[in-house]
């Protein structure tokens, strides 16, 4: 079962919805797919946005749409690849926004974002996997019910979190969300065709998330 791969004190938090129904046969359909086809990221790395930050320490929630879909390219973190791969133009653009954003030269020689799962960022694409070399290719199945359920449940059951939500398919996925007990931030995403037409660079969206947390007494992400 691909759940095997997902920590205990997730599975304990999520125990009701790896219960449904839905969510048996969503598994029973990846496991297929993966049987058929070559498909990413690699089985034991589906829930590694979970695995490499736990439920209590979530800060900050970014929501992608899929995992990459090139050879080695996804790790399970939403915009975020391995070590050796190509920082990918959306990434860029994020790293650059970085830069603007906090007045520094960071010119990072990895796409890998793991260290800010480490540090309480949960980096959520909705759907887990795709096929390979065919974008968007698991959307018909129910990642969409699960990854909703997990993002209301962080909304129900935190405070104090901030949800970052770049783009129209991000914002819609964000719609309850609960914007009295969590800071909301919205702009374009951070991928070329949005961000050349001025949708994406000067949001300040990492200083934003800065000061919101240390104004609740949160540490501070190092971007």
């Amino acid at each position: 079962m691909l759940t095997s791969f997902l920590n205990s004190s997730w599975k304990t938090i999520l125990d009701e919805e790896l219960q449904k129904t839905y969510f048996k046969n969503l598994m029973v359909s990846v496991a297929e797919e993966y049987d058929n086809a070559v498909c990413f990221p690699p089985k034991e790395l589906i829930y590694s946005a979970f695995n490499q930050c736990d439920f209590e320490n979530i800060k900050v929630v970014i929501i992608g749409q899929d995992p990459y879909h090139g050879e080695g390219e996804a790790n399970g973190l939403c915009f975020s690849v391995n070590d050796s791969v190509k920082i990918p133009p959306s990434l860029r653009n994020i790293f650059r926004e970085i830069n603007s954003d906090f007045d520094t030269i960071f010119t990072p020689n990895s796409g890998n974002l793991e260290r800010w799962a480490q540090q309480g960022v949960l980096l959520l694409n909705a759907t887990l996997t795709v096929k390979k070399d065919q974008p968007n290719s698991h959307k018909h199945l129910d990642w969409d019910l699960f990854t909703n359920s997990v993002i209301k449940k962080i909304s129900d059951e935190k405070t104090d979190v901030v949800f970052l939500l770049w783009g129209n398919f991000a914002q819609k996925k964000g719609l309850k969300i609960d914007r009295t007990k969590h800071l909301v931030l919205e702009s374009g995403h951070p991928s070329p065709m949005s961000a050349n037409q001025g949708k994406w660079f000067g949001n300040k969206h990492f200083s934003k998330t800065n000061v919101y947390l240390k104004s609740k007494g949160i540490e501070a992400i190092n971007w």
